[in-house]
């Protein structure tokens, strides 16, 4: 590792863990102490994760993906390390966290690529590391609501902002990691018709509205025992460029979460729930979402 580097490193990896323990004093948070990455891997790889974490992350091409990616793992998991409130000491965040670690260093051991063979064993590397990561949004899920379960049973905090925002950054970088990824082994495997790797060339929005919408209902009637009707407008013909496993999750959860309030709220009525009325729609370079769940007119909307 460059000297110079070195410090640089220790210095920001120091810096994190005093504003952390800053913002427990704060606010009156009694930690276990949680196990260090030091505590169970050498001072090289440390140093080497807290190195790519100062390195600022940049855009990829097929040649650098796998400098790249390092980077990227490392920012993650130097957050990770130094969450406040004692959310790092959580057994399902240092779950999270090796994760992480485990990736970055396979991905740092593994030589520059310089053959199609190097290429194909790369990518069958990055299937692994891909499937390490699926369940990354639920285990984190679980630590922090431990974490809350804990604040609220000994009456320090309800609210958690800094975790809120950990959580924004962190989860959005995910996406673009795993799209990084995704896209590169798509790219690699056999063509699908209308498709350049994930990116559907012809997305029909209000195809995958239907389908996130049945796929949302379902839940519903499984868990309640009946389902709001849902109502699609929009202009079936519509088609853009885009990943639509990614705009079938959005719509999935935003479609989910109507149901569910709706449900909620006419549980106890003798009325039929209105149906939820979602429109989408394009305009030059944007496109529009629009979810209407308590409304009583039956007209489409404008």
């Amino acid at each position: 590792m460059s000297s110079s580097l070195a410090p640089a490193a220790f210095s920001f990896a120091s810096g994190m863990a005093r504003a952390v323990a800053r913002a427990n004093v704060h606010a009156g948070v009694n930690n276990r102490i949680a196990p260090r990455l030091i505590d169970s891997l050498s001072k090289d790889v440390v140093d080497d994760i807290f190195v790519h974490a100062l390195k600022k992350q940049t855009g990829v091409s097929l040649n650098f993906f796998h400098k790249e990616l390092p980077v990227r793992l490392a920012h993650r998991v130097a957050e990770l390390e130094n969450l406040p409130y004692g959310l790092s000491a959580k057994g399902n965040i240092l779950k999270v966290r090796d994760w992480y670690v485990e990736s970055f260093k396979e991905l740092r051991s593994y030589p520059l690529i310089r053959t199609t063979q190097d290429e194909h064993n790369f990518t069958n590397l990055l299937r692994s590391i891909y499937r390490r990561h699926a369940n990354v949004v639920p285990v984190m899920a679980k630590g922090v609501a431990e974490l809350r379960r804990e604040l609220v049973a000994a009456q320090r905090l309800s609210e958690l902002p800094e975790i809120h925002q950990f959580l924004d950054g962190f989860y959005l970088s995910r996406i673009g990691i795993r799209i990084l990824i995704g896209q590169h082994i798509a790219l690699h495997e056999p063509n699908k018709s209308a498709h350049i790797g994930l990116v559907c060339t012809s997305c029909s929005p209000i195809k995958v509205a239907r389908d996130a919408i049945a796929d949302a209902r379902s839940i519903c009637q499984r868990e309640y025992g009946s389902s709001p009707e849902v109502q699609v407008y929009g202009d079936s013909e519509m088609t853009f460029p885009y990943v639509p496993s990614h705009l079938h999750h959005m719509l999935f959860e935003l479609v989910k979460n109507s149901l569910r309030a709706v449900q909620d709220r006419f549980e106890d009525s003798d009325r039929e729930p209105p149906p939820i009325r979602c429109r989408l729609s394009c305009h030059r370079t944007d496109a529009y979402l629009h979810l209407n769940r308590l409304g009583n007119s039956q007209e489409p909307l404008p």
